[in-house]
């Protein structure tokens, strides 16, 4: 085989077909959030990223970056091992029992990343449970369908966010098989929302967990900031909530929440969790200013759900097809891959806007706003431009 000629070929089609990926190059400018240098063909210029996962400007909060600050000078950079061999910080020990308490849950556990959050729990639940089964949603991210994969264990995809197609998989099965419900409260393409008190309803009716992927709604809703679960008072009824450092709260790393034993599990048997180089100790104090940040200030979602409301009418109000989704992500719509692309060149040359076209693999070809991986129950759209809202 001629390799080079292969992978050659696989970029060509990707550019046929308007979905090979550019990387915009950007500087973030402390204190200007949203605010960035483009470095784009014609030098640096400013633009407006509207497409950040940094909801409530996190990154930039003073609170957050003093922490970090003080935890580089008291630290150093890395932690030097992983958790088990030195690399256990009292940075990620604080910020766990914070995690725990935010959730209202007995433990957490730190990762690198929400991606690994999710492949390590899913993977390792999946695979000492003997003889699981894991119920998916339709939608479920890339990384909970990737530890699914890892667990080895039997799965049944339910059409998104329908209780009665999972109430009918459920009852199909053993009842005396260990059973996982995994799905998420905020839908990070299309934007809608899960009806959380009716699937657990049906987890609850068949014995079986409950596993909530709340990345992109922790820091943005519920009283205290602990995400959809904690606004409608339903954190008790999950048995594991997983979570994001990376978005709302603006710094990076991931995270479960969930009952002591099933943490330490987790933290004992994950591969992934126990050969990784632990979270930087200032990326875990940052964090942990950005959560007691976020819950001081319930002000700061208040005023966030104001701007999506007003972002929204207005681009309804100018025929833009965004969705009308009840949460703060935005969707447009543009149906064409390279239409797609061509209005995100335009806007970011032309009007200094940076929204990034989003093509498959991240939505599947020939639908909508679905992350990629499972099957797909809809039809709609390839492509579309999301707009994570202002902070």
């Amino acid at each position: 085989m001629d390799i080079d000629a292969r992978l050659a070929g696989l970029i060509a089609d990707m550019k046929l077909e308007g979905r090979y990926r550019t990387f915009i190059e950007l500087e973030r400018l402390a204190g200007e959030f949203p605010s960035a240098l483009w470095h784009g063909p014609d030098g640096a210029q400013r633009v407006t990223v509207w497409c950040s996962n940094d909801y409530l400007g996190m990154g930039q909060n003073a609170a957050v970056l003093g922490a970090m600050h003080r935890a580089i000078d008291a630290s150093g950079a890395g932690t030097g091992g992983t958790r088990n061999i030195s690399g256990t910080n009292r940075q990620h020990v604080a910020l766990e029992t914070a995690l725990a308490d935010l959730h209202d849950k007995e433990a957490a556990l730190v990762f690198t990343s929400g991606w690994i959050s999710n492949l390590a729990a899913l993977g390792t639940l999946g695979r000492v449970l003997p003889d699981a089964v894991i119920f998916s949603d339709a939608l479920n991210h890339n990384s909970m369908i990737e530890g699914i994969r890892r667990s080895g264990a039997e799965k049944f995809i339910f059409r998104h966010n329908d209780p009665s197609h999972l109430d009918e998989l459920m009852s199909a099965v053993d009842p005396a098989r260990p059973k996982i419900v995994a799905f998420e409260s905020v839908y990070s393409m299309d934007g809608d929302i899960a009806p959380i008190a009716a699937i657990c309803d049906v987890a609850e009716r068949h014995g079986a967990l409950t596993y909530l992927d709340e990345v992109h709604a922790v820091g943005l809703y519920g009283e205290r900031g602990g995400g959809i679960a904690d606004r409608e008072g339903l954190s008790h009824r999950l048995t594991i909530i997983e979570g994001t450092l990376a978005k709302a709260f603006g710094v990076m790393g991931g995270y479960i929440a969930g009952p002591a034993l099933l943490v330490d599990v987790v933290r004992s048997l994950a591969d992934s969790f126990i050969f990784t180089t632990s979270l930087c100790p200032h990326l875990a104090a940052g964090a942990l200013a950005a959560v007691e940040e976020v819950r001081a200030h319930p002000e700061q979602r208040r005023l966030q759900e104001r701007n999506v409301a007003m972002l929204k009418a207005m681009m309804q109000a100018e025929g833009i097809p965004v969705l009308d989704t009840p949460s703060h992500i935005l969707p447009v719509i543009i149906g064409d891959a390279h239409l797609c692309r061509q209005t995100s060149e335009r806007l970011i040359a032309d009007h200094g806007i940076y929204v990034q076209p989003i093509n498959y693999p991240t939505v599947a070809r020939g639908h909508a706003v679905s992350p990629s991986g499972h099957c797909r129950h809809r039809s709609a759209h390839s492509s579309t431009m999301r707009r994570a809202s202002p902070a």
